[in-house]
């Protein structure tokens, strides 16, 4: 692509969205709000490959203070915690939204260009990406009740007495698709008079208006600002729902396409390598739409993961986590599937519509409220409600199944992130799975919110005293978890574009191969979801003559006949140890 043909691009795309507008203005005014200062930008875009990951890539995600001891700084608790415990584990960290914020827990921002002075300074920011691939939150669709942006709004200064989505109460808004079930509108009083504005997900997240084109140079403002602060993979934070039209479900709209589609181009022709991830916690097709022609997001969710994977542990069988994957299309060449089973949300139950029956999605539902978890609700169109949300420690979730607790808990758990590890795309693990936290429940009753019981924080010097003890379950999640990822770095059929083919074994196992871009490598991933042993006859796997088959977890070499899985166990089988 040609400076001629990235002009050219740039303005279809700032034409489609804003049709009543001057594009070539506009392209000038995107070009120096993205590279201001005259930054240079590449010649050519970058071409879509398989080069901007590898094998070795893992995510941690993180809140700048899930690390506390009231001395020092969170986020230099946070460095220290990466650098003694993470290092060769994972090298990509996400941290939550480290802004000043007034609630949702920092996805209501007041500050888009602060570091919550509360966590640290952009110093310690930038400390942590020198060391890690940083990823970090664009909450883009709103802001604050109580940030700069809103206030100047009510006291009509320009622009940004344009900044914020309006409507009026008798506008149809049935259809409109939200994952709260709070008003849509709040009535505010403004110089302008009275206002009704949008609020998504709640009264104090006021949506932003992007058919004003000053809110889209303003996030493109603070998108350089963080990738010159070091940040290289840029999460969009509840973008399905950037673009509204009255009288529309006001989700996944082509306007908010279009906007990904230039964010892409930009960070194409961007000299910093940037990353962008879309957070889209919708069924299948309407996530996958945000890869677009491989000129949106380079990676999406693969959302479907923890609630199929929580279903699979509990139930005893892979069959609807293996029916899904035998449906799951590879990721387009450049892209890439984010992989986890839990985060700083809960485990959301929306991506399973269509892919569990409704009597095992109530009984998973159960089964997680026997052992302290909870549940969201949504409001549906129309009326009603459904489960969005199971508000539970992922870790604490595998201490039970159907058929009740058992002495599993620590295998079926590991089992549940082999997983993670074993599919095609990049893992990510949220630090509570990480450190094996149980569920808060003290945290819900103190603040109300059901999602705290799944965003405990430590006391560092109380958490290295049982990191520090083998005898701990902290201490041994964490080793069996980092001594499975840094086995999986070195294997080139975990690469996150390599070969997957979904096995046809026992409905007990999700079998997976893989097989590395050389094709040098073959990797037969087997994870028994039961609490069964279950035997594999020779013919379930396609082990090639005169090779010599190892199984990377055990050491255990494999010679031709069946293979046998202990309850809840996993098999790394290669012909490259």
């Amino acid at each position: 692509m040609t400076e001629t043909s990235f002009s050219a691009r740039l303005s279809e795309l700032l034409h489609f969205i804003y049709p009543d507008l001057n594009a070539d203005i506009l392209s000038s005014q995107v070009i120096d709000a993205f590279w201001p200062e005259a930054k240079g930008r590449r010649r050519q875009p970058r071409k879509p490959g398989n080069n901007l990951w590898s094998q070795k890539d893992a995510v941690l995600i993180t809140y700048g203070d899930s690390l506390i001891d009231g001395n020092h700084k969170p986020l230099d608790l946070m460095n220290d915690f990466l650098l003694r415990r993470m290092k060769g584990v994972v090298n990509g960290v996400h941290i939550l939204p480290f802004f000043p914020f007034t609630s949702d827990d920092g996805f209501a921002v007041t500050d888009y260009r602060k570091v919550n002075p509360q966590l640290g300074d952009w110093v310690d920011i930038t400390r942590i990406g020198d060391e890690f691939h940083l990823m970090s939150d664009l909450v883009l669709n709103h802001v604050s009740s109580q940030g700069v942006w809103f206030n100047a709004y009510r006291q009509g200064q320009k622009p940004y007495d344009g900044f914020f989505f309006e409507a009026e109460p008798s506008d149809d808004l049935s259809m409109v698709v939200r994952p709260r079930t709070t008003p849509l509108l709040q009535e505010v009083e403004t110089a302008m008079g009275t206002r009704h504005v949008w609020c998504t997900f709640s009264h104090d997240q006021i949506d932003l208006d992007f058919r004003n084109p000053d809110v889209l140079l303003e996030i493109l403002r603070i998108i350089r600002l963080h990738v010159d602060m070091g940040v290289r993979i840029i999460r969009l934070d509840a973008v399905a729902f950037l673009w509204k039209e009255i009288g529309t479900n006001c989700i996944h709209l082509p306007q908010t396409h279009a906007v990904i589609r230039l964010l892409r181009l930009l960070a194409d022709y961007a000299t910093e390598s940037i990353i962008l991830l879309t957070e889209t916690n919708v069924p299948k097709a309407e996530n996958l739409s945000y890869f677009g022609n491989r000129n949106e997001a380079h990676m999406v969710y693969n959302f479907p993961l923890p609630p199929l994977v929580l279903h699979a542990m509990m139930a005893g069988t892979a069959k609807y986590l293996n029916d899904w994957q035998r449906a799951m299309p590879p990721a387009p060449l450049g892209c890439a599937y984010l992989n986890f089973t839990a985060s700083h949300d809960g485990i959301g139950m929306r991506p399973a519509e269509g892919l569990l029956p409704p009597e095992e999605v109530a009984r998973v539902i159960d089964t997680a409220r026997a052992l302290g978890g909870l549940a969201s609700m949504r409001s549906l169109p129309g009326g009603g409600e459904s489960v969005y949300e199971l508000n539970c420690a992922f870790f604490a979730a595998m201490a039970r199944t159907y058929k009740g607790e058992d002495d599993n808990h620590l295998a079926r758990f590991l089992c549940s992130q082999t997983i993670v590890m074993s599919l095609e795309g990049i893992p990510a693990f949220y630090i509570h799975s990480m450190l094996g936290t149980p569920n808060d429940i003290e945290a819900v009753q103190r603040r109300g919110m059901n999602r705290a019981i799944n965003r405990h924080r430590w006391n560092y010097a109380e958490l290295n005293a049982l990191l520090d003890d083998p005898e701990t379950v902290h201490a041994q999640v964490l080793e069996m978890l980092s001594e499975r990822l840094a086995l999986r770095s070195a294997q080139a059929g975990f690469h996150p574009n390599a070969t997957q083919f979904t096995l046809n074994l026992d409905e007990r196992v999700f079998g997976l191969w893989r097989q590395s871009l050389d094709r040098a490598q073959s990797i037969f991933a087997l994870h028994n979801c039961s609490d069964e042993e279950v035997v594999i006859p020779h013919e379930g796997l396609n082990l090639i003559a005169d090779e010599h088959w190892i199984d990377l977890l055990s050491g255990e070499t494999i010679e031709a006949g069946a293979v046998s899985l202990a309850p809840y166990q996993c098999r790394w089988i290669s012909n490259r140890g």
